[in-house]
């Protein structure tokens, strides 16, 4: 007649076991949480994103004004001199995750551009294009 058992023949909990069982679960989940974070000192500098570049292997005998297109928006990155490889550097400002760009070249002193099928772009990569001998 002692024993503190339920119609099902369970013991019976006490009003705060829930309680304590919650408390220890958030307990448990905040020190596997504050494990897995990295302390940044305020003063200490970011580690640096690489630029993302546009290498372009002009093989075509005329020089290049390339452009980038974003969506409706184009922006001159420079020229590629003919018969030669050239780096231009992508403005950050164009880049969020994976983005989706354009490019055009279109050659100096010629009426032929061409324009590059979409090309996902994130920041730090380096992105090729060639233009063919015409």
């Amino acid at each position: 007649m002692g024993s503190a058992r339920g119609v099902r023949g369970m013991k019976r909990r006490s009003p705060f076991a829930g309680h304590v069982l919650r408390t220890m679960m958030v307990a448990a989940c905040l020190s596997i949480a504050s494990g897995c974070s990295r302390n940044v000192d305020p003063n200490e500098p970011m580690e640096p994103i690489p630029p993302t570049t546009l290498r372009v292997e002009n093989q075509a005998f005329l020089d290049m004004t390339i452009y980038v297109y974003r969506s409706t928006q184009r922006i001159r990155l420079g020229t590629a001199t003919g018969n030669s490889v050239t780096r231009l550097r992508i403005p950050a400002n164009l880049i969020f995750g994976a983005t989706s760009l354009r490019f055009q070249a279109d050659p100096i002193g010629s009426t032929r551009s061409s324009i590059s099928t979409e090309i996902s772009v994130a920041a730090g990569d380096e992105v090729m294009l060639t233009i063919p001998p015409s």
